[in-house]
């Protein structure tokens, strides 16, 4: 098959042709590949005095190097993703829970004093003092007459308890499997 070295095709056997190679990120020999070392360099890997790296495309879906109008900077041979994620508080979106108490109970608070007239400074049976204000009891006396009020309460905190699985989402978009290959040996292409 002819090629330009260093072009990378889609390929649909499981074997690459002859002069070309699976991108499976295997190390090749410089003394033995100077025309494709001479392109790619160390960019894919290898240690750039004996060796050189193929591109690693199993499993991975390659991308323009460079950024693109509001995308992060993406730079040749970077490897990046994860094909699970388990999201934690600071990615999930702000948003609220409701919470519904069907079984409020009730608060019991003490008022207390002593037997009298709630005419007196030290009345009884629950009612408070008669100083010009209005009157407030716990039961009704009779001929008396008592203002309702209202009492601030202060609760104690309400926990809203977790939820969810604490399982990895799936990132993988739908997918085909199908090869890549690299031309080792081919026309070595021009700048112009």
């Amino acid at each position: 098959m002819e090629g330009y070295t260093s072009e990378i095709r889609l390929w649909g056997p499981n074997w690459a042709p002859r002069n070309w190679a699976l991108c499976n990120g295997q190390l090749l020999s410089i003394a033995q590949n100077t025309a494709l070392f001479s392109l790619i360099g160390t960019i894919y890997g290898g240690d750039g005095r004996t060796s050189f790296a193929l591109p690693d495309l199993r499993g991975r879906v390659p991308i323009g190097p460079g950024q693109g109008i509001g995308l992060s900077l993406r730079r040749e041979g970077q490897k990046g993703g994860t094909e699970i994620n388990t999201l934690n508080v600071t990615q999930i979106p702000s948003h609220t829970h409701g919470v519904i108490i069907n079984n409020p109970g009730e608060i019991a608070i003490p008022i207390n004093t002593s037997s009298g007239d709630e005419d007196e400074s030290n009345p009884g049976a629950g009612v408070l003092a008669n100083t010009g204000a209005d009157n407030y009891a716990s039961s009704p006396t009779a001929n008396a007459s008592y203002a309702g009020a209202n009492i601030p309460v202060s609760g104690s905190q309400i926990d809203i308890g977790n939820t969810g699985g604490n399982q990895s989402i799936n990132n993988m978009q739908p997918y085909l499997g199908v090869n890549y290959v690299i031309c080792l040996q081919g026309t070595f292409p021009s700048r112009s």
